[in-house]
């Protein structure tokens, strides 16, 4: 998990300016700016936070989703060891999705708020002028959750989370079920478990379709979690949604699809790679602990 944060990030701090930010053009010029304005350290953003609670997430939505699985196979077959059908996937990865919204709506917003901040927290700019924007308003995740809470409340934490809804629970669907299926294509059919380099290009393809999809409700979650760092614009999802149209047109919902989908590879690769080695590990301990 903490690899495909490091592996990511960069690319993500990209797509969160693409979707939220003003003037940056295309990809490239993005690149381009963050890095004249803002050096190396400027992609990395807002890191800390979602390193600090990617083991937490990532065991939360692959312990949900395959226990989710393994519930179902229990009762559609009693048994809890054989292989999930499709409907099977399809539900435990809904499952898993939703469960993940509860932890992983403040880690984004905590992320979003900062990646957006264009310079260093300076204690005298902030100051003289500490909502003007331009001037950092949190002085890092910590300060910026605590400030986000005493100012919003829970609400503020949790803001966005309809749109994340709507991301996460197809999104985690076009992540498992075709990682599921590229596993059984890639594994030929004598193979007992699908090899490592199977796993990483199965789990590759899959974070590049789920990511290249999600994008327009990524746009819409990036955009309700990045206002209100200097002031609030969108009253809710469906405003958001509106106003982006209107002001911008259909493409809007796009911006950053070829980011999230290149980002998408490596991150996803990473953490379906660890996740199989790490099965097989335990598996193999309590295997050698218990003949």
């Amino acid at each position: 998990g903490a690899a495909s944060v490091v592996v990511g990030h960069p690319l993500d701090t990209i797509k969160t300016r693409l979707q939220a930010g003003q003037g940056y053009g295309n990809t490239l010029n993005c690149v381009l700016t963050v890095y004249r304005n803002e050096s190396v350290a400027g992609f990395f953003k807002g890191m800390s936070f979602p390193l600090a609670s990617i083991a937490v997430y990532s065991s939360v939505v692959f312990g949900v989703f395959s226990n989710t699985q393994r519930l179902l196979s229990q009762l559609r077959h009693g048994d809890p060891a054989r292989a999930p059908v499709l409907a099977d996937v399809a539900l435990a990865s809904m499952v898993a999705g939703f469960i993940s919204v509860g932890i992983g709506t403040p880690v984004d917003l905590v992320k979003i708020r900062l990646q957006m901040q264009t310079q260093p927290y300076i204690q005298a700019n902030t100051k003289a002028k500490p909502t003007v924007p331009g001037f950092p308003v949190y002085r890092g995740p910590i300060h910026c959750f605590r400030t986000v809470l005493q100012k919003e409340g829970i609400a503020g934490i949790y803001r966005g989370v309809g749109a994340m809804l709507l991301r996460d629970v197809p999104g985690y669907c076009l992540y498992f079920i075709p990682y599921t299926f590229f596993c059984g294509w890639i594994t030929s059919d004598g193979g007992i478990s699908p090899s490592p380099s199977s796993i990483w290009l199965a789990g590759g393809l899959a974070g590049a379709i789920s990511w290249g999809t999600a994008t327009p409700m990524d746009v819409v979650k990036s955009r309700l979690q990045a206002d209100g760092v200097y002031l609030n614009k969108y009253k809710g999802t469906l405003d958001c949604i509106l106003q982006s149209y209107q002001n911008e047109g259909l493409k809007v919902f796009f911006r950053g699809t070829t980011v999230n989908a290149v980002r998408g590879f490596p991150m996803s690769s990473v953490m379906f790679l660890g996740y199989e080695l790490s099965l097989k590990a335990m598996k193999r301990d309590q295997t050698e602990t218990n003949p």
